[in-house]
């Protein structure tokens, strides 16, 4: 994906959002919106949107010395452990469970604090469980789940790891080893090994880090430790748009898992908005 000029409206939402999280004063939002303001002059707009937005939150924890969005994280992270035990059964319980968690994966990425200010998980999942799959590729990922016996699971917010260690839970159940990755330092709200800890992913497969404090997968800008971990893997699970927006088109095994929340992304995928996908590269 390239960056698209519909994509500087959603820059400085950002920005605010994740000030508005924080409750800085208004001198300091002031000057970090003038930092933002001259990051997007100079946007290589060659790239993925998701290049700006790293250079952005960068900005963002820099100007007001902290993270704008841990204590949400730690919010929303308690929210879904609370309907864990009831999507557990029902995934337990569905004549696919394998499909129902992926579903449920799916439908947990609706959590991004980038795009939305609040969200009330339990309906928003449950309106998700109801919609069409608008690109559905899972009997194309179960035939590739047959030849695979590690997956490398890329994981994306907080909140929504509940969701993934439901569908990673399963995979370990049909016999397969995950290695769910995390930032390596905080970005957004995207997961980091505090979060894995938190929701007790820690306790069901393997943690790694990427090393990388960038949305979505910049792979020039992860570990080399990390980078060997991709070029290896047999089969790789990508969940969430940042992900897609920078690994998609890569000579490699991935599903995309996430749902189209930007105007940008549908457009380019020819789909109308909060699209659901389990996209094959």
């Amino acid at each position: 994906m390239k960056t698209s000029s519909d994509c500087f409206p959603c820059f400085l939402k950002q920005t605010v959002i994740a000030l508005k999280q924080y409750g800085s004063n208004e001198e300091i939002d002031r000057k970090v919106i003038r930092e933002v303001l001259d990051i997007m002059k100079d946007a290589d707009m060659s790239k993925p949107p998701a290049y700006t937005t790293t250079f952005i939150h960068r900005a963002i924890r820099k100007g007001i010395a902290a993270d704008p969005f841990e204590k949400i994280k730690r919010q929303y992270n308690d929210i879904a452990l609370s309907l864990y035990p009831r999507l557990r059964e029902l995934v337990k319980n569905s004549p696919d469970p394998v499909k129902t968690a992926s579903r449920l994966a799916i439908a947990g990425n609706i959590i991004d604090f980038g795009i939305f200010t609040s969200i009330d998980i339990e309906k928003s999942v449950e309106q998700s469980l109801r919609t069409e799959i608008a690109v559905d590729d899972y009997d194309s990922f179960m035939d590739d789940l047959m030849h695979a016996d590690e997956i490398l699971y890329l994981l994306d917010n907080a909140g929504e790891i509940v969701f993934d260690r439901l569908l990673i839970e399963e995979l370990r159940l049909i016999g397969k080893q995950v290695k769910a990755v995390v930032k390596g330092s905080a970005v957004l709200n995207d997961v980091t090994r505090e979060d894995a800890l938190q929701t007790g992913l820690a306790s069901v497969c393997e943690i790694i880090d990427n090393g990388s404090d960038a949305i979505g997968t910049i792979l020039p800008w992860t570990s080399h430790a990390f980078r060997r971990e991709f070029e290896d893997a047999q089969l790789t699970i990508s969940k969430g748009q940042g992900n897609f927006e920078t690994l998609f088109g890569t000579d490699k095994r991935i599903y995309f898992l996430f749902q189209s929340k930007c105007d940008v992304v549908s457009k380019e995928l020819e789909l109308p908005a909060c699209s659901m996908l389990f996209k094959k590269s």
